[in-house]
């Protein structure tokens, strides 16, 4: 029912609605891919900014070599829908989602992380079961203190010790440096991130010289691609934020040459007094915590609180020219979160609906 919709006016649009700037969109990704390409660099984009696999053909079809997921059921919508190569790159533990990923080996060739021997060998003993190969690789914890083995011995001994297991396939590592994202002197954030990545590097080292395979070094999210790219030993980046390119990496991450593709269509359904508007955009609609959503394009608008279903605007100047049943954009400051809340995209081409997208993979939470 809402393909009957491709044609019109984006402002015709009932609200809220999640709507892409197709342009803005297809830009991003085309400088994100010419990025990597020109640094030796392959693209893994994670899913789970926009959770549709259309987006990721997009990705593809650009250079990208595949995608990242972190849960089984996010990989089977991609793998169902074509993409076959898919890191999952989380710890996953329990019979039911090794058996599931062992059916994915069957029409995808997926790559799952490890911490510990535990999850290794249960994964191990269920492929060979099934007769399928499922490649592996290790996480390090490479400063995030969050999952990932300890590098170092510890690192080293379960790398020997999974690549000994039949039914798994140990091709590299990964680490993640979010904890560096925010760093807003530039100098001291490289210079972070080129520790954190020695420690890949130094790991990377010691399964060359044990014989061990380690053809992935794989790390970099959206607030540190423009960095990570940079550094010798990582082969992969699975930075995918980039291409919707919100206020919370613009602005707190301080990635550079891309430009805001995502907005929510919202109405001003009330207006109290003269200095505020309120917008039928809540944190049913749009995710606040991480970063504040800005109105597009219209002076004098500061967005100071989101409750359940209302986003509440103080405004000045000009701004406080704003009627009741006026559509108004906002950019959501961190759309990782927005975009679970949203059945579909609106994809717009000089605001006229072109298309759109389910939210496939939205609620694939196991």
């Amino acid at each position: 029912m809402t393909q009957t919709l491709v044609g019109s006016h984006k402002f015709d649009l009932d609200t809220p609605a999640l709507c892409i700037d197709l342009d803005i969109m297809e830009s991003n990704i085309e400088k994100m891919a010419s990025y990597m390409t020109t640094r030796g660099k392959q693209w893994r984009p994670h899913v789970k900014c926009h959770k549709t696999p259309a987006i990721s053909w997009k990705q593809i079809k650009a250079g990208a070599i595949g995608v990242t997921s972190a849960k089984v059921s996010e990989a089977e919508v991609f793998a169902f829908a074509g993409i076959t190569d898919i890191l999952i790159a989380n710890m996953i533990i329990g019979e039911k989602k090794h058996r599931r990923i062992a059916a994915l080996c069957k029409i995808a060739d997926p790559i799952v992380a490890c911490d510990h021997y535990s999850q290794a060998e249960m994964l191990s003993r269920i492929c060979v079961e099934v007769g399928v190969k499922c490649r592996t690789i290790l996480e390090v914890d490479i400063g995030l203190e969050r999952v990932g083995i300890k590098p170092g011995i510890d690192t080293l001994e379960l790398a020997q010790a999974i690549d000994k297991l039949p039914g798994l396939d140990l091709v590299g590592i990964m680490g993640y440096e979010g904890h560096l994202l925010r760093i807003k002197d530039q100098d001291e954030k490289k210079a972070k991130i080129g520790a954190a990545m020695q420690i890949l590097a130094k790991t990377k080292d010691d399964f060359d010289k044990h014989g061990l395979n380690c053809e992935i070094v794989s790390a970099g999210g959206t607030g540190s691609y423009q960095i990570t790219s940079d550094v010798d030993c990582v082969t992969e980046l699975q930075a995918g934020g980039g291409i919707f390119a919100e206020p919370f990496y613009l602005e707190e991450c301080c990635v550079s040459d891309l430009e805001s593709a995502v907005t929510v269509l919202a109405s001003v359904v009330s207006r109290p007094v003269l200095e505020r508007a309120i917008l039928d955009t809540g944190r049913k609609t749009i995710y606040p915590d991480i970063f504040m959503p800005k109105v597009k394009g219209i002076e004098g608008t500061n967005i100071v609180a989101l409750s359940a279903e209302h986003c509440k605007v103080d405004l000045e100047g000009a701004a406080c020219d704003l009627k009741i049943g006026d559509k108004i954009e906002l950019y959501p400051g961190y759309n990782d979160f927005t975009t679970i809340l949203h059945e579909n995209f609106y994809g717009f081409r000089n605001d006229v609906l072109e298309i759109v997208w389910p939210t496939a993979a939205r609620g694939k939470i196991q």
